[in-house]
């Protein structure tokens, strides 16, 4: 005779739950208090970062309520009378703020295309070099000017390129007329672009090369088995290797757009006048702080502000369209 969990050919059921299901193992779930006990360590060294962050960007976001506002530093933001949506309307309706933001683009359509894939090349150039002294020299080598502060690259190009300059003197005693790449509005976006380039291009370079490390070695020579020569092994292995990474900086960089480089453009603004180096943190800061309509330099630095994270949205979506995680992964 058998037990009613019982069968004449087997053992015993497992017990069953109130619908008849066996009942599953208990799951160890790591609660809010075991992670912080976890991770304090890590967290206590993050602490100082955070506060930072705290202290010097989200508290001074509050004081962009003065951009609803009638704004005067003598009287304080508690007292400055609220005239809603006004300074937003004035500064859509300002020519100068539409030139600045005009400037802006095209500056930033021009680096986009002539600098952001300077970076990738010079990362694949490095990649082929195959003594690894050589790699690290010319690598050091383009990474120094990352360091130099824009008032030194600025004078650099200008002892270069200024009227004075070295080319000129060059061109001088060759018999040539020289010119002045310092002062000529036409070509001031090849020269921002090339200070740019030989300013940052070292630190994009860093960040490809790392990325072109994680490739395993043995992908490379299954392909040259095959019969794939460099540039196939370049399109099939290297590029997808570094594609999420591409997508990544691109992101970043469309997100900061609207910021093409605040203390290079000012320290150039007078020799080639605001006609073409006028972009909006220029104008921002001519408004405020200069001219004191502090309210409408808020107004338009949160224009730009809420331009920069549509376009880090968009990109992100587009990066989820063709498969990448972008800044952040799809929900």
């Amino acid at each position: 005779m058998t037990s009613p969990t019982q069968t004449s050919s087997g053992p015993a059921a497992p017990p069953s739950g109130r619908e008849g299901r066996p009942e599953a193992a208990p799951i160890n779930r790591i609660t809010l208090r075991m992670r912080l006990r976890r991770d304090r360590s890590l967290l206590i060294m993050t602490l100082p970062a955070v506060a930072l962050l705290v202290v010097f960007a989200y508290v001074p976001m509050l004081g962009n309520v003065i951009a609803w506002q009638d704004y005067s530093p003598y009287v304080g933001i508690l007292n400055s009378p609220f005239i809603g949506w006004d300074n937003f309307v004035r500064v859509f309706n300002n020519p100068q703020f539409i030139d600045a933001v005009q400037n802006t683009l095209v500056i930033t359509a021009f680096q986009l295309v002539f600098f952001f894939p300077v970076p990738i090349m010079l990362a694949l150039l490095l990649n082929s070099v195959i003594t690894p002294g050589l790699r690290t020299t010319i690598q050091s080598i383009i990474y120094l000017p990352h360091f130099f502060s824009w008032v030194l690259v600025v004078t650099i190009f200008q002892q270069i390129f200024g009227g004075a300059g070295l080319v000129n003197r060059l061109l001088a005693d060759a018999g040539h007329s020289g010119f002045d790449l310092m002062t000529n509005p036409d070509t001031f976006l090849v020269l921002v672009t090339s200070q740019a380039v030989w300013k940052d291009a070292g630190w994009g370079v860093i960040i490809f090369l790392a990325a072109l490390a994680t490739v395993d070695p043995a992908h490379y020579e299954a392909a040259a088995v095959d019969g794939a020569g460099r540039w196939r092994r370049m399109w099939h292995i290297t590029l997808p290797a570094i594609r999420p990474t591409i997508i990544l900086l691109l992101i970043l960089r469309l997100g900061d757009s609207l910021t093409v480089g605040f203390e290079q453009l000012i320290l150039q603004r007078g020799a080639v006048g605001p006609g073409v180096s006028e972009v909006i943190d220029t104008y921002v800061y001519y408004q405020g702080v200069v001219n004191g309509d502090w309210a409408f330099a808020a107004a338009a630095g949160l224009v730009k502000g809420l331009v920069s994270l549509f376009l880090v949205l968009g990109a992100n979506k587009l990066a989820h369209v063709f498969g990448q995680d972008g800044v952040y992964r799809k929900s």
